[in-house]
């Protein structure tokens, strides 16, 4: 889980960089460097930068505890004979 968080937070730094260049720049660096804002590679970096961020709510609403996981399967091996 770790990783996953891991990766998609660095989704949602890559597409709030692109938001940052394209409102002070008006430059889609994601869209000019595959193909366009209407290629199909564009739009599923920025379906993956959404879900990615729909992944990092998850945890402040309550709904999956990422860190409790990790610390519950911890737990669970120095338990077992």
């Amino acid at each position: 889980m770790r990783i996953l968080g891991t990766i998609t937070l660095l989704f949602i730094i890559v597409g709030g960089l692109d938001w940052l260049l394209i409102g002070l720049f008006q430059f889609d660096f994601i869209g000019i460097l595959l193909g366009g804002s209407g290629a199909i590679l564009s739009r599923i970096v920025y379906t993956l930068i959404g879900i990615s961020a729909l992944w990092q709510f998850l945890p402040l609403f309550g709904i999956v505890h990422l860190g409790d996981a990790g610390a519950k399967i911890k737990r669970g091996n120095i338990d077992r004979p």
